[in-house]
């Protein structure tokens, strides 16, 4: 029996294994999956195991009021949307409606659209505009995924948004790789420089994990 004291590499056998023997979608999240695996940018969308690890989370902490920064296709917001107990809401950010209102149909299918409060804006000046009407601490989970060069601005207003022993959820934390390399483009500068920042701060308590591009778990203490 060989055993293994770090996280096992995926060939494609074990990762087909990984989602029959554990993926539960909506068939509205396996149809809205499908129309996103032919768009162009289908690169940006999570995979399906890191969207039931999140509902998992959402239903463990109780999660009622939930903030999502980009929305691509909807399909995280999907995810999270179903998690979410009937009186739940969840306020999704995007800078355009092109890529949400593919999801919208689905949303609708799957009977949660009304959770679902879809703000089109930059999410800067929607999450600062959120506090500036006295919604800190209202949120219990946030899940980032956007552009990169902003996290570190997404992360300190969200800190603000959500309640104490609430969850921030970050995407992209590994970027293929590239992260634990000499870098020069600013994405990747960016990443490793809130990777820095959020192994040191003590706002949090830390998780980074190797599921789907890197997911960073961060609880406000």
């Amino acid at each position: 029996m060989t055993m293994s004291n770090r996280t096992l590499n995926l060939d494609d056998t074990l990762y087909e294994y990984v989602l029959g023997h554990s993926l539960r979608e909506h068939p509205a999240q396996s149809a809205l999956r499908e129309v996103t695996r032919t768009h162009p940018g289908a690169g940006m969308q999570i995979s399906p195991e890191q969207g039931q690890f999140m509902a998992l989370l959402v239903r463990l902490i109780g999660a009622s009021q939930a903030l999502e920064v980009g929305v691509f296709t909807g399909y995280s917001a999907l995810s999270v949307a179903l998690a979410l107990p009937p009186e739940g809401r969840l306020l999704a950010c995007d800078i355009s409606e092109d890529y949400p209102k593919i999801g919208r149909p689905y949303w609708r299918e799957a009977g949660v659209e009304k959770k679902i409060e879809l703000h089109i804006a930059p999410a800067a000046v929607t999450l600062a505009e959120r506090l500036a009407q006295g919604d800190g601490g209202r949120f219990d989970f946030v899940f980032i995924d956007a552009d990169k060069s902003s996290y570190d601005t997404y992360f300190e207003l969200c800190l603000q948004l959500v309640r104490p022993g609430g969850l921030i959820a970050i995407d992209n934390v590994l970027w293929g790789g590239s992260v634990a390399r000499p870098a020069t483009d600013p994405d990747t500068l960016a990443l490793q420089a809130l990777n820095r920042k959020l192994h040191h701060d003590e706002r949090i308590d830390l998780s980074l994990l190797p599921l789907g591009d890197g997911l960073a778990l961060a609880r406000k203490r």
